[in-house]
Order: structure tokens, then sequence, then C-alpha cells
């Protein structure tokens, strides 16, 4: 079967648990995102904030996380599988942060390709932070200015949902999916 992988990014509190959420209603098959994982086990840990502490750690922890889900969203042998965010994300957080990275960050993003990737922009009526998310909405914007260079880097075209209610931006992005 040739799984589909489709990547849901986008800054913090833009709505893509959201629509992860309403996908798994709707029995599409969707891969959490697993940095608030990585920050829960960090805190179990000792660790109250692994991402401020250790940035390269927390993101070699993303990226063998993510490369397990991008394996893992082709043997689960449906035409489509959902992620809440690809291997480029762990890129564009380590610029952001202003982290410098080992090739291999790179390797990943050029050898795990999805088949499509949806954008959620920072959306001020929605945002909130909370224990796992310490970004503001400045900052909010600034991620999603690397999120958008880092896709468009490794050749993703990307495709921007609209502000609309968490159905109708599920509506869209199953409207959009290439099925060739």
């Amino acid at each position: 079967m040739n799984t589909k992988r489709i990547v849901i990014t986008g800054g913090p509190g833009t709505g893509k648990t959201s629509i992860i959420n309403e996908l798994t209603k709707r029995n599409f098959k969707c891969l959490e995102e697993i940095s608030r994982q990585v920050t829960l086990q960090a805190r179990k840990n000792g660790v109250d904030q692994l991402f401020l502490k250790d940035p390269l750690l927390f993101s070699e922890l993303l990226l063998n996380g993510r490369k397990a889900q991008f394996f893992e969203a082709h043997d689960l042998e449906d035409n489509l599988v959902f992620l809440d965010r690809g291997i480029p994300d762990v890129l564009a957080y380590m610029d952001f942060i202003g982290d410098t990275y080992a090739d291999k960050f790179t390797k990943a993003c050029e050898e795990h390709k999805y088949d499509q990737v949806f954008i959620l922009a920072p959306w001020q009526e929605i945002y909130i932070s909370d224990s796992e998310r310490y970004e503001s909405f400045d900052q909010a914007i600034e991620i999603h200015e690397h999120l958008v260079k880092t896709y468009s880097r490794f050749g993703y075209d990307l495709i921007d949902v609209p502000f609309e209610s968490v159905k109708k931006r599920t509506d869209f992005i199953l409207n959009c999916i290439k099925y060739s």
C-alpha cells in the first residue's frame, strides 16, 4: 500500500492538535506531536524545560521520535496518515533559537519526504500559553517564518490552512489532499 504521509505543522498555539483530534474523530490515522511527551518525560527525570536546558538533546530526541513516526506511518497500512509536525520542524526550531546542528538533521529531512504539508499561521484569537508552551505570540510568528523557510528549503509546497472553525479547517485539508 502506498501510504500518504500528511504533515500538519505551524507554530505553537495555531490549532494543530485540534485538527488532529478532529481527524481522529473522523477515523483517520493520526500520529500526535511528540515534543510534549519528551518534555513531560524530562520533567519526570527532574528537568523542568529540557528545550531550554539542553536544546541539542531535546532536538535529538525529537528527531529520533519523528523519524520513528515517519516509519510508523508506513507500517499503519492506511491510505492516509496525518502527523502533528514533521522532521523539518526540528530544524526550524533549532534555527529559531540560533542553535547549530549536525549534518544528520539536514540528512534526515532529505531522506524522509512527506507527501503533503499543511501549515497553520499564528492566530492571536486562539493563542494560549500553557506549561509546555513557553513562547509568546510574537515568538510564534517568528517560529512560523522559520517553518516556512525550512520546509521550502526541502522542496515542499506548503498549503496554508485558513482561519476557520476546526471543522472547516479539517474539511479544507481533506479537500486539498492529492490522491494521485
